[in-house]
């Protein structure tokens, strides 16, 4: 994930999901024009937890807004995790606080690594990024051109100088990867592109929400079936929290906080969230809208209902964690981790 929406600031715990832990920034390096790459380390050298390409951290910034980016640099670094930041046009606080804020030497507070969007195995791949997306798919690409898997990136941006890691990325496989600065070259063909990939084709995107609709579109036109993983920088559709639930003519509903015993009645205006806030401010969000997972929340009791796009049909089907931003309950009362 890069850097997703600007929201009001919000205190961070971690949300029965993860513990935060204070990382020192050792260096920040520009990459291309507006992204600039941090690399964290922790500040008695100790050595990181591991992770996998596609995962991502959440970054508890100076102001105390929450963030999510995806890590790019070698998993198998274990002292330092590297995340990289583009600098948004309209940014109401995020990447322009990280862009603008001295950084090196400070501490961030940081939870993670999490994935949503592991890399599978597969005999053939096709890695599909557009801008900043391009972040958790080096760290793909970097992992599958040492497998002898056959792959592909296509990889667009607005121009060449904004378009990070292209040196190491041809270094990677020149003959595999194809650089599509716009302004050069246009958009890319993407029916053209998936049309020719193999059924047995594991195809990863990530970039702004007009990529991932037209891959998307592109791949249930296929003839055949493939296999199609994406992340999202935002929600695809309006999240609606304060829609009718199923749960009652009053939408009403308890929520039990199990660590601290209190029971809330959730009204049906109001999010979980914003109703667990009254009692508990620090519980970490971002988005809002339930695309980033930050406010992601074990479910102890009852039985959750989820609008959120992150969990998969199986995931919501087993009821163990929800988004508590825009998820509800259909039964009387959820009991949460918190």
């Amino acid at each position: 994930m890069t850097d997703l929406m600007d929201r009001t600031p919000a205190p961070a715990t971690a949300n029965g999901a993860g513990q935060l832990r204070e990382l020192l920034v050792r260096s920040v390096t520009w990459q291309a024009d507006g992204v600039v790459s941090l690399r964290l380390v922790d500040p008695a050298g100790a050595t990181l937890p591991t992770w996998q390409p596609g995962a991502h951290l959440d970054l508890v910034l100076p102001s105390g807004l929450v963030r999510q980016y995806s890590l790019c640099g070698p998993p198998q670094d274990r002292h330092a995790y590297t995340i990289a930041v583009l600098l948004t046009a309209h940014s109401r606080g995020g990447s322009r606080e990280l862009h603008e804020t001295a950084l090196a030497g400070r501490t961030l507070l940081v939870r993670g690594p999490r994935n949503r969007f592991p890399l599978i195995d597969a005999s053939r791949y096709l890695f599909i990024a557009g801008g900043i997306g391009i972040t958790p798919i080096l760290a793909m690409v970097r992992e599958i051109s040492t497998s002898g898997a056959d792959w592909r990136l296509v990889y667009g941006g607005r121009s060449r100088s904004s378009m990070a890691f292209t040196e190491e990325l041809a270094e990677l496989g020149r003959d595999r990867v194809e650089f599509l600065p716009q302004d050069e070259r246009g958009l890319p063909d993407l029916k053209a592109t998936l049309a020719l990939a193999h059924a047995d084709t594991a195809v990863y995107c990530c970039g702004p929400e007009g990529l991932l609709t037209a891959v998307e579109k592109h791949c249930q036109q296929r003839d055949t079936p493939i296999d199609l993983h994406s992340e999202r920088f935002g929600a695809t559709t309006p999240s609606s929290p304060q829609e009718a639930p199923s749960d009652g003519a009053t939408g009403s509903f308890e929520v039990e906080l199990r660590r601290s015993g209190k029971v809330l009645t959730v009204p049906p205006h109001r999010s979980i969230l914003e109703t667990v806030r009254d009692v508990a401010p620090e519980v970490m969000s971002s988005c809002e809208e339930g695309f980033c997972g930050t406010c992601e929340t074990r479910v102890l009791e009852g039985t959750p209902e989820h609008a959120d796009s992150i969990l998969g049909e199986r995931e919501r089907a087993r009821g163990k964690t929800m988004m508590i931003c825009v998820g509800r309950s259909s039964t009387p009362r959820l009991v949460l981790d918190l």
